[in-house]
């Protein structure tokens, strides 16, 4: 009987979760899972994890938090709440993202992913199967190549070209998600597109231009393919480290009979034309301000995300009866 494509994949890949949901993660028992804000928002919405949430908004109350710095202390913990429950399910790592708002503070940044380990740690989780997911800004990078230096992992996202694939690289970060889906997105609305053939679909090759060039480079940094928007995306990057996928093209996966071949190889000779060079906030800054696919999405992921939070944020202020204290 011929194995399903998501079998046959989990021999190429680490194949991880996409979401908050934990019974989706409990189906599909993969080895690491990812959370983000619009994932914590949703996950806050499904009913049976009003618990969670009733515990964490008491939690903040016990610590003395007021208002606002109430609804964000609550914020913190159910996501970490969330991330306990996930790692019950899992035998990997789970990746929590800092505060989005954050994405251009680096100071601030590491002090929020120390609070969210001390957290992790006050229900008894060890650092090592966590990662602190950070935006691929200069300054993000910036403070997750300060946290590598402590020993803290990290997971850089929102990555959309190699001139943050290469400070990440700088930075020693243990694993980058370059998306996929949202780089297909952009191109299709700029080029007016229906649909780009998979050997040519945009998002596909900048995951395998990066991919070869970490390889090449013996850099250690994990890749780990994210935000895909089809079944034939995450099969061409068979291979790869890592891809994080949401549970409904698991769920296709696991459903399709086709043979998976691997599509990216560990062992790739050395490119002579693209030599290692460490490279610089201003290079970095020009060729960012220089590539409007990448400026584009960086911001408007960073927007989402702050967007998703105040978003779970209004949730919990209704939720508790706070909405009049938010009031001037």
């Amino acid at each position: 009987m011929t194995q399903s494509a998501l079998d046959q994949l989990k021999r190429l890949t680490t194949i991880v979760a996409d979401t908050g949901d934990l019974a989706a993660i409990q189906q599909f028992r993969p080895l690491d899972a990812t959370t983000n804000p619009s994932l914590i928002t949703s996950a806050a919405q499904q009913p049976e994890n009003r618990e969670l949430i009733e515990d964490a908004y008491d939690q903040a109350k016990k610590e003395g938090y007021q208002l606002d710095q109430l609804v964000d202390r609550t914020i913190d913990i159910l996501t970490v709440k969330l991330g306990v429950e996930i790692l019950k399910a899992i035998e990997g790592r789970v990746s929590t993202e800092v505060d989005a708002a954050l994405s251009y503070n680096t100071d601030e940044t590491i002090v929020k992913a120390k609070e969210l380990l001390a957290l992790y740690k006050s229900y008894g989780i060890d650092q090592d199967r966590i990662l602190i997911k950070i935006a691929s800004t200069w300054e993000g990078i910036q403070a997750a190549k300060a946290l590598e230096a402590e020993g803290i992992h990290c997971n850089l996202t929102l990555l959309f070209g190699m001139h943050q694939a290469k400070a990440c690289a700088d930075a020693e970060v243990t694993l980058i998600s370059p998306f996929v889906g949202r780089i297909l997105d952009w191109y299709k609305k700029a080029e007016n597109v229906d649909n780009y053939p998979i050997e040519k679909d945009p998002g596909v090759l900048s995951v395998k231009h990066i991919y070869a060039y970490y390889k090449q480079h013996q850099i250690k940094t994990e890749v780990m393919g994210a935000s895909f928007r089809s079944v034939d995306q995450v099969l061409a990057l068979a291979g790869c480290d890592l891809l994080t996928v949401a549970p409904g093209l698991l769920t296709k996966l696991e459903q399709d009979q086709r043979i998976v071949e691997p599509q990216l190889h560990k062992h790739v000779q050395n490119d002579q034309n693209q030599p290692y060079q460490e490279i610089s906030k201003a290079d970095f800054k020009q060729q960012l301000e220089g590539d409007l696919m990448s400026f584009q999405l960086l911001q408007s992921g960073v927007d989402g995300f702050i967007k998703a939070r105040e978003q779970l944020a209004l949730l919990l202020r209704q939720s508790f009866g706070l909405e009049a204290d938010f009031i001037d």
